[in-house]
Order: C-alpha cells, then sequence, then structure tokens
C-alpha cells in the first residue's frame, strides 16, 4: 500500500473536515509534497495546504509553471505538517536536495512509485 499505518492514520485525520471558522494559522495541516513525471522521471517539490486541490491543478493542468511544462503530475510523495513555516523550511530544504537524496524519500515510502493522488482523494 506504500503507507505506514500511522502516516494513513494522520492522513485520514487531515482529511475529516472541520467545522468553518475553527482553524487558525497554528493547527491548519500543511503538505510537503513531490510530483513526477513517472518512475525516475522529472521532479516537482512544492507545499500547499490542500493536498488533493493542488494535485489535481496540476494533473489537469491548472497550475502553471515548472510541473505543467514537464508533465509533472502523479503525486508520488508527501508529509504533514501542523505549521506553515515548518512546512515551507522543509520544501525549500528538500529543494536544495541532490536528486539522489529526493529519489531515497521517495523510494522510503513509496518503492513502487504509485500514484498517490487516487489513495487521498478518496
Amino acid at each position: 500500500h506504500g503507507l505506514s499505518p500511522c502516516r494513513q492514520s494522520a492522513l485520514t485525520d487531515a482529511l475529516v473536515p472541520a467545522k468553518a471558522g475553527t482553524h487558525t494559522m497554528q493547527d491548519r495541516t500543511y503538505y510537503v509534497y513531490m510530483l513526477a513525471s513517472g518512475r525516475y522521471g522529472t521532479l516537482y517539490v512544492g507545499v500547499t495546504s490542500d493536498l488533493i486541490k493542488r494535485t489535481w491543478q496540476h494533473r489537469e493542468g491548472f497550475a502553471e509553471g515548472f510541473p505543467k511544462k514537464y508533465n509533472v503530475k502523479q503525486l508520488v510523495w508527501y508529509e504533514v505538517h501542523n505549521d506553515v513555516r515548518t512546512a515551507i523550511t522543509r520544501e525549500k530544504q528538500i529543494k536544495k536536495w541532490n536528486r539522489a537524496w529526493k529519489i531515497n524519500l521517495i523510494q522510503e515510502q513509496n518503492p513502487q512509485w504509485r500514484d498517490l493522488y487516487e489513495d487521498v482523494s478518496r
């Protein structure tokens, strides 16, 4: 399946809708994610507060820029953060990594390079 029970639980908790107006900047959920054009293909690292919507935008071509230009649409890795500053710091850190480190990060959680969009959008 690719996700540990702990990660599945965190994802499930993150996707349960909250009542409107109950979120503050500190208790929202943020995602650092990687998209790929295919197994060992072109990679893109991003950060978002709405993983399903953002991934859908990339898949459907509504997000301009690098992913659209290089057909990078498959969600192959993500992690959950509760603080926007932590998520942005982590995104910047991973963007600076060399390609092999990014591939290793994907391989640890998703050795088959499955498109995780189907899992998170259910």
